[in-house]
């Protein structure tokens, strides 16, 4: 007994999609730039007020060993 080989022709259809790699691939627009700018304004606003912050905190959470007596009293 003889077996059929079978095969069939088929054609792949012309890949029209780039992987999102157009012409305007790669390029910004001059709001991105205002949107990054803006970015990293907010950021360095942010770092200050945490630089403030971290100042006011104290060096140790500790209690105080004595407490100190009051004078005048």
């Amino acid at each position: 007994m003889a077996l059929a080989e079978t095969t069939t022709a088929t054609t792949t259809p012309a890949n029209t999609d780039q992987g999102g790699q157009g012409e305007d691939f790669g390029k910004s627009t001059p709001v991105g730039f205002v949107v990054l700018i803006l970015f990293f304004v907010a950021v360095a606003f942010l770092i200050r007020s945490m630089t403030k912050h971290l100042k006011r905190v104290p060096a140790s959470f500790d209690p105080p060993d004595e407490p100190t007596p009051k004078t005048g009293e």
